[in-house]
Formats: C-alpha cells, structure tokens, sequence
C-alpha cells in the first residue's frame, strides 16, 4: 500500500450518505477539493454510495476502504459532454466517471469497489448471451435493432451509434450537439488519467464501466497495483486497463477478467494518431492474471504514435479469447517495436495463443508510405498454451513484411498449427506444437528463417 500522511477528509463530514439514498457528488468533490490545498487524504469508509463524476484534484490520496461500494449514477443525463480520446479519435463524449485530468502526485488506494453499473448503458450483442438472458433484457425495456442481433438500453443509444458510424465513414466526427442528443452511446470510461503524472493506483476493484475500465491517456510514471477490473464477458468495449500514448508505466500483481482486451496498449488512429505522434513507450507488466478478455495483451489497433518498449511478464491468460495478440492494417502507420513476452502461462485459449496481424481491417494494397505500419522487434519467450484454436499466426503485409521476431521455448496444444506470412528476420526456437489438424507450420514468404530444435506434430503425428 502507498505510504500515507496529511490530514484525513472523511466524506461523512462533507455530507455523503452511506445508505446510497442521497446523491454524495458535492460531498466527495469538496472533500478532494479541501484535501488538494493540504496534501491530504480524502477517506470512504465502509457503506454503499451513489454520485456522479469524481474529479480528482492535485496533491490527494483517495482512500475507499474495504466494504465501500461507490455507485455511480445510471441517469444518463446527469453527465456533462467533454472532449476526450475515445477510440484512437478526439470528439466529444461523455465525462469519465472518475476523471482526472492534468492532475499530478495522486494515489487511489484501497480494497473498496468502484461500480459503473455498465448495465445501463451496454448494448448487448444477441450472441454473447443465452436465450433466458435475452430474453429478460427485452422484458426488461429498450429496444431491438432491426436485425434481431443487438439489444440497446434506449432507441437514442441504438441511433447515436448509427450516426456515429456515419460520421466516422465520412471522415468526419460528432458535434457536441450530437454528444449532447445521443449521450446514451457514447459511453464514458470508469477512470480516466489525462495528461497525470505521478499516480498511484492500488488495490482497488474496478466493476461493471459503461466502456473502458481504466484509460491512461497522454500520462507519465503511472503505478496501478493488485487492482482488479471486473464486468461480464458479454459487456461491450469494457478493456481493462488501456495505456493510450502513454509513458513509464507499471502494472504489477492485477487482475483482469472483463468483456473486451485485458491489458491494451494504445497510440491514436490513423492520420490524427500520426499527427499527434505521442507513443506509449516504457511499459512493464509482470505477475498479471487474464480471464476471458478478447485477448490478454493486445497492442493495437490504434498504434498510429508508436509502441515501444514494452514487457509482460510472469503472467496467467486464462480463458481469454486470444492470448498476445499485436493488431494493425493499412492507413494507421506508425512502428510497435521493441516488444518482449516472457513467462506466460496460457489455458483455453479461444483462438491464437500468438497472433501479429496487420490486416485487422480490410484494405485494398498501396505503396508503402507513412500511412503503413511497421510491427518489428518482437520477441516471445517461455509460453506454455493448453489448448488454442491455433498457435501461431503471422500475417505481415507484402509491402511492409514484419521483421525481426524471436519465438523461442514454446510449447501449444492447439486444432491448428503456425502460419507465417510476410515476414523477415524470422527464428523459431525450441517451439514444440501439437496440432489436430496438418500441415502444422506453413510459412509464406518468409525470409531469412531461423528454426532451431523445433517440434512440430499433428495429433496423427505428421510434421
């Protein structure tokens, strides 16, 4: 736990109410307002609570004990419409509910829970829930697309998120005045650091966000330890902890078992990724645990500012749908460098237990410019993986070959095997596989392959 001093602020004395019958807004926001002018400590203690937005402040420890519960509002409206970073994009959207932004030398520490109460702002996908599920949420109110597929908790939702992709079709991006309208889609994230420095975040549960979790965006020296970040499996774009163009930061000891990627690093998409052009760089993970997140580390597909050096390590994916996966496609540019992976322990993995993919979206081919991504200098250690629909599989493009990647001391059980594909500078290591289904390594236009003790099986035993 971060050391702790200064004078302590007990919400109770500010006005918050334990029992969750009174909004405690005011009381939380005046209390880390008292607490910035002294250094000091802003204090939950055990009850249920209900507010809006928390706005951190300069110089404060947030301090929620075990058996506090914070809740925050599912009154859509009571949100202000703010400019963010929402999927690699500047545009309006709703305020994160916890939310610091430039705030510098805060901790947010304790074993008390944040609880975004996503249900009421989720759309479910039909086919991530079984039919008694289903059917409660259409008993339960809102509306179904006309396709059957998504069941939204209001038709605002359902037609904010049409005219969202309209937009982003049309090279063009909300007004605030849609924001406004359609508030309902564009969900905010639990806890957001904008441009923090010096933040501590430590064993606090993180539970139900209305979309990401935990967001660092534009932030430095950032410490989140023996945090837990938690929704169901079917909850939409519910990542758990996503470092967005941000610098020496360190995960240790967390967990992550949520609807969408577990740990996510980000840097802008496409040409305004480019132009802004800050990276994530300096990130160490170690003694993690993933469960059934679309993937367990994830880099990508917004990466258009550069991702670079980067380490996971001594880790357990369990149950995500991939296990380390590196996503890009035409038009994002920038380069993801410099990547290490070591001492992973991988079960029922869905898909790939590895996958490096530049052709995350559909594109037709084009000259290679600053508009085409360079994935390089990956290496992957000390994976076991029992059971992957595949082990491996590297799809660099034709123009833009993936280069200089290490994948030793590996041992998958899988259906099928490894496939390499536009690639360059390539060794294979000590890589054992047992696939169901032959050939189990394939390999196309690869240049400059390095296989050394390599076992490569199909369960009838051809190699």
């Amino acid at each position: 736990m971060a050391k702790l001093g200064g004078k302590v602020y007990n919400v109770l004395d500010f006005g918050a109410d334990p029992k969750g019958l009174e909004d405690s807004t005011n009381a939380i926001n005046n209390a880390l307002a008292s607490a910035e002018e002294t250094g000091g400590i802003v204090y939950i203690p055990p009850g249920n609570y209900t507010s809006r937005n928390i706005i951190l402040r300069n110089n404060i420890t947030l301090l929620i004990d075990r058996g506090a519960v914070w809740r925050f509002s599912t009154d859509y409206k009571s949100y202000a419409i703010i400019e963010t970073r929402r999927e690699g994009l500047h545009h309006c959207g709703v305020m994160p509910l916890i939310f610091g932004k430039d705030v510098r030398n805060v901790n947010i520490i304790g074993e008390g829970v944040f609880d975004g109460q996503g249900h009421a702002w989720w759309p479910i996908r039909r086919f991530r829930v079984d039919e008694v599920y289903w059917r409660r949420l259409i008993e339960s109110g809102g509306i179904v697309d006309e396709e059957g597929r998504t069941w939204w908790p209001t038709k605002n939702a359902m037609e904010g998120e049409m005219l969202f992709r309209k937009l982003i079709n049309e090279g063009k991006k909300p007004s605030r005045e849609d924001c406004e309208r359609y508030r309902e889609f564009f969900r905010p994230q639990l806890l957001q650091l904008y441009n923090a420095e010096n933040v501590t975040i430590e064993g606090i549960t993180f539970k139900d966000s209305p979309m990401w979790t935990i967001h660092v965006l534009y932030s430095r020296h950032v410490t989140i330890m023996g945090t837990s970040s938690i929704a169901p499996e079917y909850s939409p774009n519910t990542d758990g902890i996503v470092i967005d163009s941000s610098s020496d930061v360190e995960l240790r000891g967390c967990l992550v078992d949520v609807g969408d990627d577990c740990l996510v690093i980000k840097s802008g998409r496409d040409e305004e990724g480019r132009r802004i052009g800050i990276p994530s760089e300096n990130i160490h993970a170690l003694n993690c645990i993933m469960k059934k997140g679309h993937g367990g580390f994830v880099i990508g597909s917004e990466m258009s500012g550069g991702v670079k050096n980067i380490s996971v390590e001594n880790s357990v994916f369990n149950g995500t749908e991939r296990g380390v996966r590196i996503k890009t496609t035409r038009g994002r540019g920038g380069v993801v460098e410099n990547i290490n992976v070591t001492n992973i322990r991988m079960v029922n993995i869905k898909y790939e237990a590895v996958v490096i993919d530049m052709f995350y979206e559909k594109h037709p081919p084009e000259p290679a410019s600053e508009r085409t991504p360079k994935v390089r200098g990956i290496s992957i250690r000390n994976i076991t993986c029992d059971g992957a629909g595949q082990a491996i599989l590297v799809n660099g493009l034709p123009e833009m070959p993936i280069e200089d990647l290490i994948i030793e001391n590996i041992k998958v059980t899988s259906n099928k095997g490894v496939l390499i594909e536009n690639a360059d500078n390539v060794k294979l290591s000590k890589v054992r596989v047992l696939a169901k289904e032959s050939p189990v390594l394939s390999l196309n236009n690869v240049k400059n392959l390095t296989l050394e003790d390599a076992d490569y099986l199909s369960e009838g035993g051809a190699s």
